[in-house]
């Protein structure tokens, strides 16, 4: 069940101001303050919605691609999620700070991309906004290479490897945003820190690309401080 909220309006689009309480995001049943954005079913209409409920579960069936995006836009919160790739590895992500739709490709709203790929959750993609990162060279590579848009370097490798649960079973990942900086953890082990980046408030969104995955929990607190990073 959704906790009390508080709306106010910023420009035209409402700002959810969270209660002191979790708001469970995905209420197991049906996509409620969530809506899609698939460019493939603006011109294709036999097209699916790739984004269904099935036995209380979200799943992304992951093409066509897109992206499902909540109808509120958060700051300043802990989002917890719960997903497996049930029968194959592939490739999906959480994006926070989402604003402006198909800014990328077409395809992807302006926003940070935290990573799901398998083996690789935890990466940072920049997606017309940014975040730096320590050891960004390491990390990200040639400094004359990096840009937020089509054919520059977008990612930004995560810290640890082997984090992920095998394919089939549950991963938790935790991602943190607080003023313009963002943590993640993956199954408790802290995986990134980002800071200045670009946002800091915006619409959530969970990706349709080219992979099916399941998520059991979608959930969002409140947070008035970036825990230490051994916490999750």
């Amino acid at each position: 069940m959704r906790k009390s909220c508080l709306f106010i309006i910023v420009g035209i689009t409402p700002f959810l101001l969270l209660a002191q309480s979790t708001v469970t995001l995905f209420n197991g049943v049906d996509l409620e303050g969530w809506h899609i954005d698939i460019p493939e079913m603006d011109s294709i209409p036999s097209s699916i919605n790739p984004f269904i409920v099935r036995n209380g579960l979200l799943v992304s069936l992951g093409t066509p691609q897109g992206h499902l995006i909540t109808d509120a836009k958060y700051r300043d919160f802990r989002l917890e999620v719960e997903y497996r790739f049930a029968s194959e590895p592939g490739n999906c992500g959480v994006l926070v700070f989402a604003s402006t739709p198909r800014s990328l490709y077409k395809m992807f709203p302006k926003s940070i991309e935290v990573q799901m790929m398998h083996q690789n959750a935890g990466d940072f993609w920049c997606i017309v906004e940014d975040i730096s990162v320590d050891n960004m060279l390491e990390r990200r590579g040639p400094r004359n290479e990096w840009g937020i848009t089509e054919g520059k370097k977008r990612r930004i490798l995560n810290l640890t490897d082997g984090s992920e649960k095998a394919v089939g079973e549950w991963n938790r990942m935790v991602i943190e945003c607080f003023g313009n900086e963002i943590k993640v953890w993956v199954n408790d082990d802290f995986v990134n820190h980002g800071y200045n980046a670009t946002a800091n408030d915006g619409q959530i969104a969970v990706q349709a690309e080219g992979s099916e995955v399941e998520f059991r929990k979608l959930a969002l607190t409140p947070i008035s401080s970036l825990s230490a990073s051994e916490e999750k």
